[in-house]
């Protein structure tokens, strides 16, 4: 049978904070060399799935030259496979914004149509993950089912960030609620759907002339089909994560570094792939150390690096110190600077003398509380940190700023500091 697979790649990725202001959330570095989106298009092509369409939305730049023409994956194929990428245009008729998940897929329901496929693999690009779609795939056959949704279990307290389902002994999905306060399941949605082509394409076009419908597949299509055609669960139970907080970023970064990581980048038999710019290799000085840390290639350390995630080009100079913390591509960590339990976006500069990330003091960031509050401070791309500056906990450096914008050298934790003109792009 023939498959179409579709990633939803236009995520905003708001809770990433200035992460994700830049570019979409699938195009967020991760675990050094990578980007999120790296993970759904290297578990497609491990499962021999090379007909693919990306659909992007918001911000899609830093995206779509990433992707290219497909070719580190191994998809810069001839048609009817190889990858696409898929916008949201202005029409006639009926294309816009997308207005949600399935209406993505409904302005889009012509290019769907003319790849004549069986099943239609429907996926989200900012998920950090490795599965064999195929099993999947044979799974949803055998049910019979008109759709497939992949779950896995979550803790109680995370239910409200994830489409929560019941099922019966079969598996088949009897009730589903989109982010409940509480529920008495913990099964949730991975955002990973299978669908009947054909069917999908006709409940995409009732839903399309609902008008009270949010056009949406955790909130308008996936309920409706629960009562109405056979929708079961695919329970997996391997690892996946939604790094889409500041803090399920930064902990799923450092996760990396256990000893036996329950993501292995190493896994010959699974490879994760991903663009990469020739660069030099790493280099350490005379001085250099790095402790149980990932270096990417051209990385140069002075000073010292411990339990910490480099990305491509990142300097360490002679006497500063990175602790516990991400840090973007072509970053310099001036002179005698410290940097500790910080996720630094790239091109940045961090002066001579700073310390970014000191202190004990807690207190949540004044402009996002509810997302900067567990002691990790974040600056933002082509920021500039200034000589000497004392900057706390649960910060909020915004991109682009300089010496100028800064009322004090000394930022106590919670404070947030903006630019005196928003410059640059993702």
């Amino acid at each position: 049978m023939s498959v179409l697979t579709l990633i939803l790649a236009g995520g905003e990725g708001s809770r990433l904070s200035i992460l994700g202001e830049k570019r979409a959330k699938p195009a967020v570095p991760f675990g050094g060399k990578y980007r999120i989106i790296d993970f759904a298009l290297s578990n497609a092509v491990n499962s021999d799935l090379y007909r693919i369409a990306v659909l992007t939305q918001y911000r899609p730049h830093s995206l779509m030259q990433h992707i290219g023409i497909g070719d580190p994956w191994d998809l810069d194929r001839r048609r009817p496979d190889g990858i696409q990428i898929w916008q949201p245009y202005r029409g006639r008729r009926d294309q816009d914004w997308y207005r949600g998940t399935s209406d993505a897929l409904y302005q889009n329901r012509t290019f769907i149509r003319e790849e004549h496929s069986d099943l239609t693999l429907v996926l989200s690009g900012d998920h950090i993950y490795k599965q064999d779609y195929r099993d999947l795939l044979r799974y949803h056959r055998e049910k019979g089912a008109d759709l497939t949704v992949a779950v896995m279990h979550v803790r109680p307290d995370e239910v409200h960030r994830f489409g929560i389902m019941s099922v019966d002994n079969d598996n088949r999905i009897t009730k589903f609620a989109e982010k409940p306060k509480q529920s008495d399941s913990t099964l949730a949605s991975m955002g990973i759907y299978v669908f009947n082509t054909e069917f999908m394409l006709r409940r995409l076009e009732e839903d399309a002339q609902d008008p009270t419908s949010a056009h949406d597949f955790g909130k308008s299509i996936i309920p409706r089909m629960v009562e109405n055609d056979n929708v079961f669960a695919y329970p997996f139970e391997g690892y996946w994560v939604d790094v889409g907080t500041i803090d399920a970023y930064w902990s799923t970064s450092l996760e990396l570094l256990s000893e036996r990581p329950a993501l292995d980048l190493y896994d010959d038999e699974w490879v994760i792939r991903t663009r990469s710019s020739e660069r030099a290799p790493v280099k350490f000085g005379p001085q250099g150390d790095a402790q149980n840390s990932l270096l990417s290639n051209g990385c140069v350390i002075e000073g010292t690096v411990i339990n910490s995630v480099l990305s491509p080009g990142v300097r360490v100079e002679r006497g500063a110190v990175v602790r516990e913390s991400v840090i973007m591509n072509d970053t310099t960590i001036s002179t005698g600077a410290a940097v500790d339990r910080c996720v630094l976006d790239k091109d940045i500069v961090v002066g001579a003398g700073a310390q970014v990330g000191v202190g004990d003091d807690n207190t949540p960031n004044e402009r996002e509380p509810g997302n900067i509050h567990t002691g990790i401070t974040i600056v933002g791309k082509r920021a500039s940190v200034p000589d000497g500056a004392v900057i706390g906990r649960n910060c909020r450096i915004d991109s682009n700023t300089s010496r100028a914008d800064y009322d004090s050298l000394e930022l106590p934790s919670g404070s947030t500091v903006s630019a005196l003109q928003a410059l640059g792009s993702d």
